[in-house]
C-alpha cells in the first residue's frame, strides 16, 4: 500500500476567527451577531463561488446530478476497503466528517419567523419548511437527532451532545466546518440573509442525503432513519418533499421581492454547491488517504504530541529522547512514525507482540489509558501494516508521499470587531417594540432588553409569598396536571356564576380590541425562543416550539393568529399599519401603556437559555389565562355586537388543559423540574421552582408604587452587574 499523508493544516492568524470557533458560537441560542464589517466579510465570502450563474431550475438539476455521480464514486470508494477493520475507518471518518452538517440540518431557517413577520405567508411557508426539519410536535425527532442517533450507533458521540461540542472534537477535521459555520452565521442575521438562506437550503435539498453517507446508508441500513437525515424528504402529513415545498417557499419569496431576491436567492445557492463540492471532494481524498494506516497513525501522533512531549525525556527512541521526536510531530510525524516502526516498541506485522499496543498499555503499564480504544485500533492497524508493503513501497508504510489539500479559509474576524455605529439603545418603549419586533440587534439594544426583563421580574417577585399566587408553594414529582385540571375547573364555575353580567359596552370592547393589538399581533413572542434548533426538538423546548407553530397557524395563512385578529378589528373599522412597521409602533390610537407587556415579551423572548424557568412559568400562565373562562365571556361580547368570534374560540380550543397548549406547558415545567432534580439534586428544586413562580406571576405583576420600585432596584443591580464584568 502506497504511504499517503495530509500536511498539518497552517493554523490562522490570531485575527482570523477559525470555521471551528465560527461554528461554536453560532450554535449558541442566544448568539448575538454584530453588524457592519462582518456582514461585508458575509457578503465577500458568498461572492467566492465557482459556480457559475444560471437559472435556478439549471441549478437544481445540476445539483441533483452531482449528487447522483458523486454517490456512486463514494460507493465505489468502498471497494478499496475489505478489511473489517479498514471499512470500520471508512465509516468512522465518514460519520464523524459529515457530522457538523448533518448534525444541523435545516438549522439555518431558525430565525427566519420573528414576531414582527409571523403574518406573513412566505414566512409562513419558511416555518413549515422549518417544522419538517424539527419534526414538530415530537421531542428529539429534528434530522440532526436522527443523524445523532447514528453516531451514538458508532460509539461516535461522546462530543455530539449539545451538537456545539463537537467544535472541541479534534478528530474532526477544521474544513468539514466551514460550510456549516457559515450557514448558522447567517441565520442569525435573518433580516441581512433571508434570500441567500432559501438558495443554499434549496441546494442542500436538491442534493438530498449527503453523498459521501450514501455507502454507510448501504452499510448500515437499519443504524438510522436514513429518510429522516435525507434533508429533501418530506415529513408533512400531506407527503409533500421537502425540497418541492422549499421551492415553492423560494417561488413565494421572489414573487414578493422581486429579482434583486432571485439574484440572491442563486448566489447563496452557487456558493453553497461550490463549497459543498469541494468539501466532498476533500473528504473523498481524506477517505481515499486513510487507507494507508500510516495516514491515520500520524494523525493520532500529531494529536498526542503535546500532551505526550511533557513526559518521556528520558526513554530514547533512535538516540534521542522521545520527547523530542513528540514535540517535532506537531508539524512532521512521519519521522518519528518510520523511528518507532525500527524500535523494540513495535514488533512489524505482529501488533499482538508489539509492547506499544501490549504491556505499555497494560494495568501495570506506564501509557495504562493513554490511549482509547479507538487508538489503539489505529495503533494495531498500522503495526499489521509494517509486514506486507505494496509492489513498489520499500518501508513498509512508513514516509508519506502525497498531500491532502489545504482546508479552505473562512475569514469573520469582524465577528470581534464589535456592534456598527447604528447600535444604541432605545429611547422609549415604543422604539423598544419597534427594534425588538427583528431577530437581531447590537449589544446595546441586547442589554436594554435585558434589563427590562430584569426589571419587570423584581417587579414580579414583590410581595409574591403575600399574594394570592395560584401556582402552589412546592412543586411535586406528581407534576401539575392535577393543579391545571383545579384551575379550569375554578375558571368554568367563575363563568357560570357571572360571566354573562356587566358586558363591556360597544365602545369599550373596541377600545380594549385595539390596545390589545400590540400583544396580540405578536402572539407567541415570548416563546420565539424556541424555534432555536438546540430547543425547538428538545425534551423540554419541542412543545413550546409546537405551541409558536400552532400561534402562526401551522404554516396556513388562515390559522395564524395575528391573522385572524387584524380580521377582528377589520370588523370594527380599524385598520393598522403592518406590524413590523415604524409607523404601528408610532399609531396614535396605542396608548404608551399598551407596550409595557408586549416590550417584556419580546425581551425575553430572546434569552431561551438565561430566563429558561421564567419563560415557562409565563407560558403557563399565558396559555391558562383565558380557557374555560375570559375566553367565554369575550365571546358573548363579541356575539353581542356581531363580531367574528373565531379569534377567542381557537384559543379556547387549542390552549385546553387535557391535550392542548396549557397541557403542554404545565408538561414542559414538570420535565424541566425532573430533570433538574435528577441532574443537581433537590437543592436546585426551590430556587427554580421560584423563579417558574415569578416568571408566571409575570404576566399581570403588581402595579403599584412600592412594586415598580423594587422593579427598578432589580434593573439598576441587573445594570451595575454587567457593568462590573
Amino acid at each position: 500500500m502506497s504511504a499517503v499523508s495530509v500536511p498539518t493544516p497552517a493554523e490562522p492568524t490570531t485575527s482570523t476567527l477559525t470555521p471551528r470557533t465560527a461554528y461554536l458560537r453560532a450554535t449558541d441560542a442566544e448568539a448575538g451577531l454584530p453588524g457592519g464589517r462582518l456582514l461585508e466579510q458575509i457578503r465577500a465570502e458568498l461572492r467566492r463561488t465557482t459556480v457559475p450563474d444560471d437559472t435556478l431550475d439549471a441549478l437544481v438539476v445540476r445539483a441533483a446530478q452531482w449528487s447522483a455521480d458523486e454517490s456512486i464514486r463514494f460507493g465505489d470508494l468502498t471497494g478499496h476497503f475489505p478489511e473489517e477493520t479498514d471499512r470500520a475507518v471508512l465509516v468512522r471518518r465518514t460519520a464523524l466528517g459529515c457530522a457538523p452538517l448533518a448534525l444541523h440540518s435545516g438549522a439555518w431557517l431558525q430565525w427566519l419567523s420573528s414576531s414582527g413577520n409571523g403574518d406573513d405567508p412566505t414566512v409562513l411557508r419558511m416555518l413549515a419548511l422549518y417544522a419538517y426539519d424539527v419534526g414538530v410536535g415530537n421531542p428529539h425527532a429534528s434530522r440532526g437527532d436522527a443523524y445523532l442517533a447514528l453516531l451514538r450507533h458508532l460509539k461516535l458521540s461522546e462530543n455530539a451532545v449539545p451538537a456545539g461540542r463537537l467544535g472541541g472534537d479534534q478528530r474532526v477535521g477544521e474544513g468539514h466546518f466551514v460550510l456549516p459555520a457559515l450557514l448558522l452565521t447567517m441565520s442569525r442575521r435573518p433580516e441581512d440573509f433571508t434570500p441567500e438562506i432559501l438558495g443554499a437550503d434549496l441546494c442542500l435539498r436538491a442534493v438530498g442525503l449527503l453523498p459521501a453517507l450514501t455507502p454507510l446508508r448501504k452499510e448500515l441500513p437499519t443504524a438510522a432513519g436514513w429518510d429522516v437525515i435525507d434533508p429533501a424528504t418530506g415529513r408533512g402529513e400531506n407527503g409533500e418533499s421537502a425540497l418541492a415545498l422549499c421551492r415553492a417557499t423560494v417561488d413565494s419569496l421572489i414573487a414578493t421581492d422581486g429579482p434583486d431576491a432571485a439574484d440572491a436567492v442563486r448566489l447563496g445557492f452557487r456558493w453553497t454547491f461550490s463549497s459543498l463540492t469541494q468539501w466532498s471532494e476533500r473528504l473523498y481524498a481524506e477517505l481515499d488517504t486513510a487507507r494507508s494506516p500510516a495516514f491515520e497513525m500520524a494523525e493520532l501522533m500529531r494529536l498526542r504530541s503535546r500532551e505526550g512531549a511533557v513526559y518521556h525525556q528520558t526513554f530514547q527512541l533512535d538516540g534521542r529522547p522521545l520527547a523530542h521526536w513528540l514535540r517535532e510531530c506537531a508539524t512532521d510525524p512521519y519521522p518519528m512514525l518510520d523511528a518507532l516502526s525500527r524500535s523494540r516498541l513495535v514488533k512489524p506485522g505482529r501488533p499482538e507482540k508489539s509492547p506499544l499496543v501490549t504491556g505499555l498499555v497494560s494495568e501495570r503499564g506506564r501509557m495504562f489509558r493513554v490511549f482509547s480504544p479507538e487508538d489503539l485500533a489505529v495503533v494495531r492497524r498500522w503495526i499489521g501494516s509494517l509486514a506486507a508493503p505494496a509492489d513498489g513501497d520499500t518501508d513498509g508504510g512508513r514516509t508519506p508521499h502525497r498531500a491532502l489539500p489545504a482546508p479552505p479559509r473562512l475569514d469573520l474576524s469582524a465577528w470581534d470587531a464589535g456592534a456598527d455605529g447604528a447600535d444604541r439603545a432605545p429611547a422609549d418603549l415604543r422604539e423598544a417594540y419597534h427594534l425588538l419586533l427583528r431577530r437581531t440587534g447590537g449589544p446595546a439594544l441586547r442589554q436594554w432588553a435585558t434589563t427590562y426583563v430584569h426589571g419587570w421580574l423584581g417587579r414580579s417577585r414583590h410581595g409574591i409569598d403575600r399574594s394570592e399566587m395560584p401556582l402552589p408553594e412546592r412543586w411535586t414529582p406528581r407534576g401539575l396536571r392535577g393543579w391545571l385540571a383545579e384551575m379550569h375547573d375554578q375558571h368554568s364555575e367563575e363563568f357560570e356564576r357571572d360571566g354573562a353580567e356587566d358586558l363591556p359596552e360597544r365602545e369599550a370592547l373596541i377600545d380594549a380590541t385595539v390596545q390589545q393589538a400590540p400583544l396580540t399581533l405578536i402572539d407567541g413572542a415570548w416563546i420565539q425562543g424556541f424555534t432555536d434548533y438546540a430547543h425547538a426538538s428538545s425534551q423540554i423546548g419541542h412543545s413550546l416550539f409546537d405551541t409558536y407553530w400552532d400561534e402562526l397557524g401551522n404554516g396556513e395563512a388562515h390559522l395564524n393568529h395575528p391573522l385572524i385578529y387584524r380580521e377582528v378589528l377589520g370588523e370594527m373599522d380599524v385598520d393598522l399599519p403592518p406590524t413590523a412597521s415604524r409607523a404601528f409602533a408610532q399609531w396614535e390610537g396605542f396608548r404608551d401603556a399598551s407596550f409595557e407587556l408586549p416590550v417584556y415579551w419580546l425581551s425575553i423572548g430572546r434569552f431561551p437559555q438565561t430566563f429558561l424557568p421564567e419563560v415557562l412559568g409565563l407560558n403557563l400562565a399565558m396559555e391558562l389565562s383565558g380557557v374555560g373562562g375570559s375566553y367565554r365571556r369575550a365571546r358573548l361580547a363579541l356575539k353581542q355586537y356581531g363580531f367574528s368570534t373565531r379569534f377567542v374560540d381557537i384559543h379556547n380550543t387549542v390552549d385546553n388543559v387535557a391535550t392542548g397548549h396549557s397541557a403542554w406547558a404545565a408538561d414542559a415545567i414538570d420535565t424541566y423540574l425532573s430533570s433538574i432534580t435528577a441532574s443537581q439534586g433537590e437543592g436546585a428544586l426551590a430556587p427554580a421552582w421560584e423563579r417558574i413562580r415569578t416568571g408566571y406571576r409575570s404576566l399581570n405583576p403588581p402595579s403599584g408604587f412600592l412594586a415598580r420600585k423594587a422593579g427598578r432596584r432589580a434593573a439598576h443591580l441587573a445594570s451595575r452587574s454587567r457593568a462590573g464584568r
